[in-house]
């Protein structure tokens, strides 16, 4: 059948709502044509962001990198560092001073009064043990040296007599009553040398010299003069503080306690020392908790003892003692410098490809140069530890450029 054949099978008004119909159909459902018409592109007018942000990362803000060349990272001297696992050690600080070591420290007097014939040593000198420090002549001394030499004498001769009564008992000359009193007298004559050499040994005053009455004062061990309170021709007691030596080798540190603190200071417990003069540090335990509290101040007075061997730290330095109360073992830390306050946010800023960004984290704990990171950071990461502020700085330049 012809199209005009077919189209007279209508009448007129049928024909009409026909048309009418088809119009309709076509701008309800649009054809496969028009879907092709646009080669899969989205008509116009539609909105493609959501697109766009359903691959987005929290690494692909470009325009958030800072970008610096190598020789601007060495200008501003940037530390890089990698987070990880961590100590972190809570610590209480108290202030203290250096204080000699009272266990190796001496106050040396002559134990026998005298004429100060010579001095040796000087203030601030180093000595070893048995040097000379100085020389008296004591009046006691030649007495007692006088007394060692005449019990010697007698016990010479009471060995003599000895020798010889053992003899004519044994021969049946001499009755051996004879001979009982000369070993008595011998005894007791090796008893009165004993007895006097004793007494120049407990003065350190050997007991055979040139000069009786010369009486020599040596050092009992190594150390450093640290007082001298004797001059040439000055006349002493016998218990006269003349020298004071301290070996400083060892130190003590000392500190002060508040009651409401002793319950976190233990004894053994690990103490970081350091003071403002220069930037040195030592390390030690403390060793003494005093078990009374001051009538004055209230407080116990504790001591962290330090080696010294470089005698840096000396008597009379104010320190810091920094006493180890709790430690805890964290999965990943950074450097307390690293994390910067950028618009009320803590931020690290990472390595990035060609540059750094700024990492917002979650922190936990903190001791006195870490800080444990909850969340934002993974181990491993590369950060910046030394002078981030140099990149918190140059955010803001970019910040402010942009806002402009």
């Amino acid at each position: 059948m012809t199209m005009h054949t077919a189209l007279s099978v209508f009448t007129r008004p049928a024909l009409a709502v026909a048309l009418s119909a088809a119009c309709l159909l076509a701008l309800v459902l649009p054809g496969p044509a028009l879907a092709d018409a646009g080669h899969g592109q989205a008509p116009a007018g539609s909105d493609t962001r959501v697109a766009a942000d359903s691959t987005a990362t929290p690494q692909d803000h470009e325009e958030d990198k800072l970008t610096l060349s190598p020789e601007q990272i060495q200008a501003a001297d940037l530390g890089i560092e990698t987070a990880g696992p961590a100590r972190l050690e809570t610590a209480s600080q108290f202030p203290g001073e250096i204080k000699f070591n009272a266990d190796r420290t001496a106050h040396v007097v002559p134990r026998l009064a005298g004429v100060v014939q010579e001095v040796s040593a000087d203030l601030g000198q180093q000595v070893k043990k048995g040097d000379l420090l100085a020389a008296l002549s004591s009046t006691a001394l030649s007495e007692l040296r006088s007394e060692w030499l005449a019990a010697s004498k007698r016990r010479d001769l009471a060995a003599a007599t000895h020798q010889r009564e053992l003899k004519l008992w044994r021969e049946k000359v001499s009755a051996e009553q004879d001979y009982q009193q000369a070993r008595t007298a011998l005894q007791e004559a090796q008893i009165a040398v004993q007895n006097a050499a004793q007494k120049l040994a407990a003065i350190g005053a050997p007991p055979q010299s040139k000069d009786l009455s010369r009486l020599e004062i040596r050092a009992p061990f190594d150390g450093v003069v640290v007082e001298k309170h004797i001059a040439l021709g000055e006349a002493l007691a016998d218990t006269a503080s003349i020298f004071t030596l301290s070996d400083l080798r060892t130190v003590w540190a000392e500190f002060v306690i508040a009651p409401k603190d002793l319950q976190d200071v233990r004894v053994g417990e690990a103490a970081s020392v350091a003071s403002a003069a220069f930037s040195g540090q030592a390390r030690g335990k403390v060793s003494y908790i005093g078990s009374l509290l001051g009538q004055q101040t209230r407080t116990a007075t504790a001591r962290v003892t330090l080696d010294n061997p470089d005698m840096a730290w000396r008597p009379g330095l104010f320190v810091s003692v920094n006493v180890v109360t709790s430690s805890a073992d964290v999965p990943v830390a950074v450097a307390a410098d690293a994390v910067q306050t950028v618009e009320n946010e803590s931020v690290v800023y990472v390595e990035a490809p060609g540059g750094f960004l700024a990492q917002p984290v979650k922190l936990g704990r903190a001791s006195g140069k870490q800080v444990e990171v909850l969340s934002g950071l993974a181990t491993g990461t590369r950060y910046v530890a030394r002078n981030a502020f140099v990149l918190k700085a140059e955010q803001g330049k970019a910040s402010a450029s942009h806002a402009h």
